[in-house]
């Protein structure tokens, strides 16, 4: 048995048990412990653990080690196969798995919001010791309290951060040079909506500045500036001046002019604007570092097609992504001479560009052959003749044809696969709000999807049923996120796997009891046990019938129930009980839920961060207390719009709960404004 394996079934056996227990659970310390090789071995040994005493089916097991591995080198290498979640819960069982889980936190680069306050110091040098190095500042402002954690920042993360992201912040820019100037392995750079930096226009004018920040930041690779109003052509140039392994560049809903020359292809000199951010001064941008550049994000900045047939005619350029979301004035042409002008593209952003027809469908599908994400939300005009050509596109692994409403299905069975070709790669599918989409064409595309399909999103596509239900329950079973919201005929025949019952009169009673309760005679929604997010709001023909079976995953994270009006208590705690691991819950308008429900349901929910209960009729504050006691982590609340629920016991839970960072409490105590379906 490799270590891989042994890595599998520890991970098995911890989601097995409720994270209430996982601390105090003396299998699995005592599990690993035996897994904490001496140093000393340099050679392949077998080693076998002795029988557990508590433990009255007595077994043996063994594995063999391969290689050298050290107690937290083989402690982090398991534990580096859990979600984020369960990581940070194996932290606390002991100090060894403590340490075991920092190691891979650090090694998953996963990012760490750190708010800007005096509190956040201690915080600022504990992450600088594990050797963090993926930040994200927040109510980041001009205030000497920020500048004391830009510091702090810089002197104990700066020397190893990599990733760093102040978007939407308002530092200075002095607070903000010192802060660059002491991360010299910085690769990613995110100053998204910092306006108060460029109002000036003085930000690295001064040449001895930029070249010190060009000296230390010469390795950055990534650039986000989205959302500035106030980026010029000559703040631009200082910045990106200092960035010459410059690959990634984001100007996503910048003011972008374009004032060219007579004809669209030669552009005239003209000196760059200290007033405006112009489209003649970004194309010499790209001019100048086409050799390196490889992703640009333009969304929301009005590109024409000229523009773009400019862009994509740069000698050298060899764009890898590009993302053009709600270029409105993009024409399928100009899409069409893109694909012939860039054709290693292999992620592409169409989204909102309304002007678009079947043809810049069918031109992506015949120039982009190693395409493997394409996002098309939003383009009102496409129809299933272009959805034919998809089947051009191999490497596809994510397609989003979102709001696509004259799209049926029909021809997209047929491009994305078919019993006489290889299942595609794809690993996710957004269909939502394509209202033309029935079960005959989604029955003939899911057998085609293949295993590989992780993400399938059949939102308001209210014409689906059952069928649809099962067929997904069959073939894709290996689903981590699944979106059915507003798929109002599924019903709870669905989700068991049940033949749906005659609507012939049924003569006895025993009778209909018998076909209440006959076993399932096909899938049910139990066989996804990989989900991790389930989006079922206002599937309102469900019940507690199919809810209180199938809703058993002990790796879900995220449950939508919102506007189920026969969801009642008891299918709360059956919920409650078949998925402890959720962190974002969503209950709103369940007008049956009340307080005894949840005084029962809440204690299995120890991880609970996000929980929506606006609109909830029967709830009292009752119900707050019971949150406050049993959902320690929890972040976010909402109860707006409950009746039951007064201002005095929303401040009540705020003191009780003090790290709760957003309470949406608005008409509590209010008007009864329950929604009928």
């Amino acid at each position: 048995m490799k270590p891989r394996d042994v890595a599998r079934i520890l991970i098995g056996l911890y989601r097995i048990l409720s994270p209430e227990r996982a601390s105090s659970c003396l299998l699995l310390p005592y599990f690993l412990s035996l897994l904490s090789f001496p140093d000393r071995v340099t050679s392949p040994t077998t080693y076998r653990f002795a029988e557990h005493s508590q433990r009255e089916d007595q077994r043996q097991m063994c594995c063999v080690v391969t290689e050298k591995m050290g107690k937290n080198r083989m402690l982090t290498y398991i534990l580096s196969f859990l979600p984020l979640s369960d990581q940070k819960e194996a932290s606390l069982v002991n100090r060894a798995w403590h340490c075991a889980a920092q190691n891979a936190l650090r090694e998953t680069n996963v990012r760490y919001n750190i708010p800007v306050s005096s509190a956040s110091l201690s915080a600022i040098k504990s992450l600088g010791l594990r050797g963090i190095s993926c930040i994200s500042l927040t109510n980041l402002d001009g205030s000497p309290a920020s500048h004391q954690v830009l510091q702090s920042v810089a002197y104990h993360l700066g020397p190893h951060l990599e990733s760093l992201c102040l978007g939407g912040g308002s530092p200075t820019e002095a607070s903000f040079l010192t802060l660059i100037l002491g991360c010299p392995v910085l690769r990613t750079l995110d100053l998204s909506g910092c306006n108060s930096l460029f109002t000036s226009g003085t930000l690295l004018a001064q040449p001895e500045t930029a070249q010190c920040v060009r000296k230390a930041l010469s390795g950055l690779r990534d650039l986000k500036l989205a959302g500035l109003r106030d980026l010029t052509d000559l703040s631009f140039n200082h910045l990106s001046g200092c960035f010459p392994s410059l690959e990634r560049l984001s100007l996503a809903y910048c003011r972008l002019t374009f004032e060219l020359g007579p004809t669209w292809g030669s552009i005239r000199p003209q000196v760059s604007s200290p007033s405006q951010l112009s489209f003649h001064n970004l194309l010499q941008f790209i001019k100048e570092r086409a050799g390196r550049l490889r992703a640009l994000d333009l969304s929301g900045t009005g590109l024409p097609p000229e523009a773009l047939r400019a862009l994509g005619q740069v000698t050298g350029l060899q764009l890898e992504e590009l993302s053009l979301h709600s270029c409105r004035d993009l024409s399928s042409e100009a899409v069409a001479t893109l694909c012939r002008q860039q054709p290693g593209l292999t992620s592409l952003d169409l989204s909102g560009c309304s002007e678009l027809t079947d043809r810049a469908l069918l031109a992506v599908s015949r120039g982009l052959h190693h395409l493997r994400h394409l996002s098309l939300r939003k383009l009102q005009r496409l129809t299933d003749a272009g959805c034919t050509a998809l089947g051009a596109l191999h490497e596809l692994q994510s397609l989003d044809m979102a709001e696509c409403c004259l799209v049926s299905g029909r021809e997209l069975a047929q491009g994305l696969g078919s019993v006489h070709r290889a299942p595609p790669a794809l690993t996710s599918l957004r269909l939502a709000y394509c209202s033309s989409l029935k079960d005959a064409a989604v029955l003939s595309m899911i057998p085609a999807l293949g295993p590989s399909l992780k993400v399938l999103d059949l939102s308001s596509c209210v014409a689906l049923t059952n069928q649809t239900m099962q067929a997904i329950c069959a073939y894709l079973t290996h689903l981590s996120v699944l979106r059915l919201a507003w798929c109002k005929e599924l019903q709870d025949w669905g989700l068991l796997g049940m033949k749906e019952p005659s609507e012939e009169p049924v003569l006895s009673p025993q009778l209909h009891q018998e076909e209440h309760n006959s076993e399932p005679q096909g899938p049910s929604l139990l066989r996804l046990q990989a989900l991790q997010e389930l989006d079922l709001t206002a599937c309102s023909k469900l019940t507690d019938a199919s809810l209180a079976k199938v809703l058993q995953f002990p790796q879900l994270r995220q449950l939508s129930l919102s506007l189920l009006p026969a969801l009642t208590d008891m299918g709360l705690v059956a919920v409650a009980r078949g998925c402890p691991s959720l962190e974002r819950l969503a209950l709103s308008h369940c007008s049956h839920l009340s307080d005894e429900g949840w005084a029962q349901a809440a204690r299995f929910w120890p991880r609970l961060q996000h929980l929506n209960l606006s609109s909830c009729s029967q709830l009292t504050e009752q119900t707050l207390d019971t949150i406050g006691q049993a959902c320690k982590q929890l972040r976010v609340l909402d109860v707006a719009m409950c009746p039951g629920i007064n201002m005095a016991a929303v401040r009540h839970f705020q003191a009780q709960l003090p790290q709760v960072t957003c309470i949406q409490s608005r008409f509590v105590g209010g008007a009864d404004l329950t929604l009928t379906l």
